[in-house]
């Protein structure tokens, strides 16, 4: 991605994984925004200040509409509503709506073009660390490779039980 300093090998091995992260997530910012400059801070900053500006000038061109947006979990809710209160764009859902739900008015362009290709790949980014952070800390816990369950080819001769037990 032009335009933010790139570390070197030595400073990368030095960062925490949280700080590699912020990182990368602001260098999905920056890429969103179009356009590059140096310095960190300042690339974060002039690129959220040229997501602003894009989106209202959209607002001129074309009146905004109230999207729906429903997140299966509260990771991608937590990330979303922050993602619009970053670009000064106020979320709320409506009494009776379920939590899942986040309500915003916006253009559309806006949603297409750029608001929705950011908050995916941003959220990408956070499953894939929240993924391998939980297999980290499983593992060191319970001292045993964590994972999916292995996939075979069969089923048993016997149906399976059905349990989902209280988790109280």
């Amino acid at each position: 991605m032009e335009g933010l300093p790139k570390q070197s090998p030595l400073q990368a091995m030095k960062a925490s994984p949280e700080d590699q992260l912020i990182e990368k997530l602001r260098r999905i910012e920056a890429l969103h925004a179009r356009a590059g400059s140096s310095g960190e801070k300042l690339a974060a900053q002039l690129a959220r200040e040229r997501i602003q500006a894009r989106l209202q000038q959209l607002a001129g061109e074309e009146p905004p509409i109230e999207f729906r947006f429903t997140l299966a979990d509260q990771w991608s809710r937590h990330l979303f509503v922050a993602l619009l209160r970053r670009y000064a764009i106020q979320p709320y859902r409506y009494r009776g709506q379920r939590r899942t739900t986040v309500m915003a008015r916006l253009s559309r362009s806006f949603v297409n073009d750029t608001l929705w290709p950011e908050f995916q790949e941003l959220q990408q980014t956070l499953s894939a660390y929240f993924d391998t952070l939980t297999d980290r800390v499983i593992e060191q816990a319970l001292e045993v490779k964590a994972g999916e369950a292995e996939e075979r080819s069969e089923p048993q001769t016997l149906p399976p039980v059905e349990h989902q037990g209280s988790l109280l």
